[in-house]
């Protein structure tokens, strides 16, 4: 069988959010794009998430890149032709503790050059605004503007653009081989597919890490598998997305009254699948209640679990290979790239189109793993 060959401007590996949203960035530059996913496109991690869609609570360093993409999702139905079911609900950060609430407040100060708006809830405050809530809490930051989406819906919907923009998206294409004469990549699928072009961008998420390598730069990225439940329809009663400070559960409800929630670490069951973990189902279930105790005689209905891309410092690699002319990494996102990814998108594309980007990402190079030299 002789195998299509594909000649682009741009090839991509991984079809992600961060993928999908860079073919479609690149197909409005007028760059031509080959886009190879293993899967199909938005089935993984960018498929599985919670579906937060917040700027609170990001490393300082990542507020550009959110701001960023806080202006894309404010034009998601015109950008991918569906809004996903996005909504700026407000995003609710719960302390537990003067500590945390301590915690909130200095975060408040250090993002305060970007505007987010935050506000700090408190005593006869935030009960009046959270009647819902239990006892536990002793208050939160609201981050008004910061909300949720559904991921299943807008993941896809990314790379359906990309497509109709002219993308050329293969999709049940994984990526065998990847060589590079010094002036091309040469991406292989099987016997079926060869693409070949000047750029790569490695969007492989949790995968990424074994190209990066075979082109010299290792990073010690590491596989996570969130554990994820949905309940059954209850009566509406929470328009925020919630998280709390210092981690744990993390909850909203959507429209139709399931409450979606997350918490602790499901478990893998292969190199491709992985499902939650009885136990941290049975501690989120504990903390729900405890949070929210209209949850106490609620079923769940559902449980699942994802593979997504850690790195220690829980911050992503963007940008370029500092060993390989052409090579644009954009990985690791640590479960916390839904937000963004729109963003990462562009950014990319920026890089694969002009060597830079118009939104600071030094933060996030690569070479913080890597002695490899930097190119000239």
């Amino acid at each position: 069988m002789t195998a299509q060959r594909i000649q682009a401007d741009v090839a991509i590996m991984g079809g992600g959010i961060v993928g999908s949203s860079a073919a479609l960035a690149l197909r409005r530059m007028g760059l031509q794009v080959a886009l190879l996913e293993r899967d199909l496109c938005g089935s993984r991690s960018s498929g599985v998430n919670y579906g937060g869609v917040r700027r609170q609570g990001r490393p300082v360093s990542q507020l550009p890149l959110a701001q960023r993409a806080h202006r894309i999702w404010a034009n998601l139905p015109n950008l991918i032709g569906t809004d996903g079911e996005y909504q700026r609900s407000g995003h609710f950060k719960i302390a537990r503790s003067e500590a945390d609430l301590a915690a909130l407040e200095n975060y408040r100060a250090l993002s305060r050059d970007f505007d987010l708006g935050i506000e700090l809830l408190t005593g006869s405050r935030l009960r009046a605004h959270c009647p819902w809530l239990g006892g536990k809490a002793v208050g939160g930051s609201l981050c008004a503007e910061d909300g949720q989406a559904n991921p299943r819906l807008v993941s896809p919907a990314f790379a359906q653009a990309a497509r109709r923009a002219g993308a050329q998206i293969f999709e049940r294409s994984p990526v065998d081989e990847v060589q590079h004469d010094g002036q091309h990549f040469t991406l292989r699928s099987g016997q079926a597919l060869e693409v070949i072009a000047p750029v790569l961008l490695n969007c492989a998420g949790a995968w990424a890490g074994k190209l990066a390598a075979q082109f010299g730069e290792t990073v010690p990225l590491q596989s996570g598998h969130p554990a994820m439940a949905v309940t059954e329809p209850l009566p509406f009663f929470m328009d925020w997305s919630l998280g709390v400070e210092g981690g744990g559960i993390y909850c909203r409800q959507v429209a139709r009254g399931n409450l979606v929630l997350g918490g602790g670490a499901g478990v893998a069951l292969d190199a491709d699948r992985a499902r939650s973990e009885r136990a941290a189902i049975a501690t989120l279930s504990v903390q729900a209640v405890e949070l929210l105790p209209a949850l106490r005689h609620a079923h769940f209905i559902r449980t699942w679990s994802g593979t997504e891309g850690y790195l220690p410092d829980r911050q992503p690699v963007l940008g370029l290979s500092q060993t390989t002319p052409g090579l644009i990494h954009g990985f690791g996102f640590a479960g916390a790239g839904f937000q963004i990814g729109p963003a990462v998108g562009e950014v990319l594309a920026e890089l694969a189109r002009d060597g830079h980007s118009s939104t600071p990402i030094a933060p996030f190079s690569i070479q913080r793993f890597s002695s490899a030299p930097t190119t000239p």
